[in-house]
């Protein structure tokens, strides 16, 4: 695609794309990230699933494109950062290292065009089950699983009625009392942890709750992921923040025009 019909932005931030799993919507990812050119980005976690891959091996094309793409843009000038995450721990052997141009990294600091410092971790430290328990974790992450495979039939008639994407995985974890008390633990755990940082504000995933706002006095902000809601987090050349959703193909004839209604900035 002509890169003149691309959103020309500063730092993209994307976390559990989880590759290497049917729920992946990688054909989301791969429609986005033709549509945006940005001077750094930072894959904040579980980019690949590890542990999925482990128990039987998915990598179809569209997968492989994803990667391909990514790689690309670095190959072009992009900076890229990749911090690990608890899917794709095995990463964290090769922190400190360079592939491709591509640095591991455990944990670092973004500095916005307007001067602000974000801390920018995965989140998974701060998940006690996964640090502690991970044979629950596990097991959770295939209960999880069930439910996403929902998706996938849902998908595939929505796609077939020419609507857009939407997670029942994720509009079920809006709706369970106990997943939104995990969320709202998590969140003040990870803007507290930023507070002791002496940084503006924290950039995670893990989760897979996108939002922007601030808490507890520091920007906190969640990317999301590429499996529920298919969102982004973004820096423009200002410094502002804000998060995307790219439920849909965007046509090649309105990409500025799309692009635009789906930055949506947190309230």
């Amino acid at each position: 695609m002509d890169d003149t019909k691309s959103r020309k932005i500063r730092t993209l931030f994307l976390s559990d794309v989880h590759l290497g799993t049917k729920a992946c919507q990688a054909h989301l990812l791969l429609d986005f990230l033709k549509h945006v050119e940005a001077e750094t980005i930072y894959l904040v976690g579980d980019i690949i699933d590890g542990w999925r891959l482990k128990s039987g091996w998915y990598w179809p094309q569209s997968h492989n494109d994803v990667v391909q793409k990514l790689m690309r843009k670095v190959r072009k000038g992009t900076r890229m950062i990749y911090v690990p995450g608890n899917h794709d721990e095995f990463l964290r052997d090769y922190v400190g290292m360079n592939f491709g141009g591509v640095e591991i990294l455990e944990e670092t600091i973004h500095e916005t065009a307007d001067g602000k410092r974000l801390l920018i971790l995965h989140g998974d430290k701060f998940d006690v089950v996964v640090n502690n328990v991970k044979w629950l974790a596990h097991l959770g992450d295939w209960a999880y699983d069930m439910a996403v495979a929902i998706n996938i039939a849902i998908g595939w008639v929505r796609r077939r009625l020419g609507l857009s994407y939407w997670s029942f995985s994720g509009w079920g974890k809006q709706k369970v009392k106990r997943a939104v008390n995990f969320i709202g633990a998590f969140e003040k755990a990870v803007a507290n942890d930023a507070a002791r940082a002496n940084v503006d504000g924290v950039v995670c995933g893990h989760i897979h709750a996108p939002v922007l706002r601030n808490m507890l006095g520091v920007i906190y902000a969640n990317t999301g992921d590429w499996v529920d809601s298919c969102s982004a987090l973004v820096e423009e050349h200002d410094g502002s923040l804000h998060i995307v959703h790219w439920t849909k193909i965007a046509e090649i004839g309105d990409v500025i025009q799309l692009a635009g209604r789906q930055y949506r900035p947190a309230a």
